[in-house]
């Protein structure tokens, strides 16, 4: 079972005087809602999460739909025999997260992984519908904390690119 989730960062708060309402795409990805995430294999108790404290979450979200999006442009979808990679890369640091896609299963991993830690795997389709279930749930999340996010164009546009999958 896959498990993705988030932790704001109490250090690097959003600034006290954002309108949430009219924040642009680059406020929202770069900017704001700092913190921490990870993606968690529950049946094999293993993770691969962040630490620093400063990553944009809401960013974070929106790339995984993204590269989740990417991982799928082979028409053969999960028949396809070849590789397709995508890495999702952390814009303060070098450090990257790893996708790489064959038939319908997906591997994950990161720069930042010891040597001997095995790559995290799950199925395209679990990818999809819980980087899109992450993607909604953090923003209503962010929506109740942050007032006029929720009226925010952006926001929107987003949710409706990247409809939930349902089960």
């Amino acid at each position: 079972m896959l498990d993705i989730g988030y932790s704001l960062s109490r250090r690097f708060p959003d600034p006290p005087q954002t309108d949430y309402r009219s924040a642009d795409v680059h406020a929202l990805r770069h900017d704001l809602f700092c913190g921490d995430v990870y993606l968690a294999d529950t049946e094999k108790d293993t993770e691969v999460s962040t630490a620093w404290g400063w990553v944009p979450v809401l960013d974070f979200a929106w790339a995984l739909c993204d590269i989740v999006e990417q991982l799928d442009e082979d028409p053969r979808g999960s028949r396809s025999a070849n590789r397709q990679y995508a890495e999702l890369d952390f814009t303060e640091s070098a450090d990257r997260m790893l996708f790489e896609r064959r038939f319908g299963w997906v591997d994950v991993e990161a720069d930042w992984m010891a040597p001997e830690e095995e790559p995290l795997t799950f199925s395209h389709r679990l990818l999809r519908r819980e980087a899109r279930d992450f993607l909604h749930d953090l923003i209503a999340d962010l929506v109740d904390m942050h007032e006029g996010l929720g009226d925010n164009p952006v926001i929107w546009t987003l949710q409706s690119r990247f409809p939930r999958v349902p089960a």
